[in-house]
């Protein structure tokens, strides 16, 4: 299922890349407020295959604080590529949600309701 942004063309898909075993934290938290500010509330993507293995408390912090940029600009965060073991060291410090894609919903549908003239008041 497609959706369209607010300005009626498709969202583009905005993926940042994770690398090494000390990723530049400011450098990679300034290129997510730059694409948050191109394209607010448009998901970004953070792709870990190439983080270190096995993974370090750095590369989850960097996960951290580019998830907690994107919040603070209105953009979902998700991560993408990342080995089991970086896997399972997210979900130990509580950051497995960012593992998760984000849900695509169906529009809600309108429910009709029909009121018969001898139904008792609730």
């Amino acid at each position: 299922m497609s959706s369209a942004a607010a300005d009626g063309h498709p969202p583009v898909e905005r993926t940042l890349a994770l690398e090494g075993p000390r990723p530049d934290v400011p450098a990679l938290c300034a290129r997510l407020r730059e694409l948050c500010r191109a394209g607010p509330g448009r998901p970004v993507t953070c792709d870990a295959r190439a983080a270190a293995e096995p993974p370090t408390l750095a590369t989850v912090d960097a996960l951290a604080r580019m998830a907690l940029t994107a919040k603070r600009h209105g953009a979902p965060f998700t991560v993408t590529g990342a080995a089991p073991r970086l896997q399972a060291l997210l979900h130990l410090v509580g950051l497995g949600e960012l593992l998760r894609q984000p849900e695509q919903r169906e529009p809600p549908r309108r429910v009709q309701e029909g009121v018969q003239p001898d139904d008792p008041p609730l």
